[in-house]
Parts: C-alpha cells; sequence; structure tokens
C-alpha cells in the first residue's frame, strides 16, 4: 500500500464555492502519478485521507501551475476537526489500489 504522511496549510479556493484544500508536498508528486490505481478525471488518483481520527474517501487532483496535487477537505471532516483555512493540519494519504 502506498501511504504518505505530511503536515500542510489548509487553504480555501478563491473560486466560487468556498472549496477548502491542502496541497500535497511537491515530493510526493511522481510516486502520486506513478500510483497504479484508477485514475479519475483529470488525472485524479483515487485515496483514503485521514485528517484527526477522521478517514474518508476522496481523489488528490494535479495542478498544471504548481505541479503538486491538492487534496479537498470537506466541511464536516473541518468542522469534526474544528480546522479553518490557515491552519496546520497532519494528513495521510493511502492510494487506493484496483
Amino acid at each position: 500500500m502506498l501511504e504518505f504522511s505530511f503536515i500542510a496549510t489548509l487553504w480555501m479556493s478563491s473560486g466560487q464555492g468556498a472549496w477548502h484544500f491542502v496541497t500535497v508536498p511537491l515530493d510526493f508528486t511522481e510516486p502520486l502519478r506513478a500510483a497504479g490505481g484508477p485514475r479519475a478525471g483529470f488525472g485524479a488518483v483515487p485515496v483514503t485521507a485521514q485528517l484527526g481520527q477522521v478517514v474518508w474517501k476522496t481523489s488528490v487532483f494535479p495542478d498544471a501551475s504548481s505541479g503538486c496535487f491538492f487534496l479537498p477537505v470537506k466541511r464536516a471532516v473541518r468542522e469534526r476537526n474544528d480546522v479553518e483555512a490557515g491552519d496546520e493540519v497532519a494528513v495521510t494519504l493511502r492510494v487506493v489500489m484496483a
């Protein structure tokens, strides 16, 4: 199983909808791209994410301008962990293999 753990800053997109994300460190970009799991649209990689005690299924999405992947963080996850944009969070990602 391919697993990554890191600490990053939670941020809110400037676009419509107030989406919140964590940027996956650049060091993990190539291993994520090389992961053998199924790919969703836009080069997304399916993962199981963990922030605090909350675990959820989602995908990380590549960002062409930075070269990194972005992890969307749902409101329910933010609320259960009492975090908001600007907070540093500890994240674990496990790539979902086919």
